[in-house]
């Protein structure tokens, strides 16, 4: 989990983690320099699962994430949203894709009802057209979400490190290395509810030409970092 400003609703969001977890599992959690009372948030909710790492300075939540996956012990790494809510049963259903697929991209629903973004739920029939979702991807009608995503730790090295010029969509850089890799499964279940708000680190709404075009040339710079990585 990268935290940042998550004092209203860190500490909902992570009951409903440490619900779903075993005696030997783990939240890494690294802040990133949060100016509010997130870490004493955090720190109140004394459970020895929780591991906090604090960082030095504001980096961004795709180094936050990058260097949260890095600290991480376990097989299968589930990335997190502060401000979201895990539905029982998330873990069970998403381990079970992770036996026969190095990453699982699973659906949300909205916390408190209501409808969901535009785009098109995941569907397993995606999972045999690995270059039909890179496509989708970079037109931008195929959604995979971090807070819905999960992979093995043998997905790690191509993961990460994150590319620099990565600073935001995480997500769609795990979806290219699944994908790419075509080991890759959709989950139809929603395995959280996700909470909309002003501070909502997702990028919203609509974009210029120029910012879109800028990201299509990144999304294309990822899939051949991508190649070359699953080469090695």
């Amino acid at each position: 989990m990268a935290s940042y400003r998550g004092a209203p609703y860190i500490a909902e969001q992570l009951q409903s983690i440490l619900k779903e977890l075993g005696a030997n599992d783990e939240v890494v959690i690294v802040d990133d320099a949060s100016p509010d009372n997130t870490i004493e948030v955090i720190r109140s909710i004394t459970d020895p699962r929780i591991r906090l790492i604090e960082s030095p300075q504001n980096r961004g939540y795709v180094r936050s994430f990058e260097a949260a996956v890095a600290a991480s012990r376990g097989e299968y790494i589930f990335l997190s949203d502060q401000d979201d809510v895990w539905i029982p049963g998330r873990v069970a259903a998403m381990v079970v894709a992770l036996e026969s697929a190095r990453v699982v991209a699973s659906n949300f629903e909205m916390l408190g009802g209501g409808p969901r973004p535009w785009i098109p739920r995941l569907l397993p029939a995606w999972d045999r057209k690995p270059i039909a979702n890179l496509l989708g991807v970079m037109i931008g009608y195929r959604a995979y979400y971090g807070c819905g995503m999960a992979f093995r730790r043998d997905m790690v090295p191509v993961f990460t490190p994150i590319p620099s010029y990565v600073h935001e969509s995480h997500d769609l850089w795990l979806a290219i290395c699944g994908n790419l890799s075509r080991s890759i499964t959709h989950l139809e279940k929603s395995t959280l509810l996700r909470r909309l708000h002003d501070s909502n680190e997702t990028p919203a709404g609509f974009r210029s030409l120029g910012r879109i075009i800028a990201a299509r040339v990144m999304l294309a710079r990822l899939i051949l970092e991508a190649r070359r990585r699953l080469k090695r």
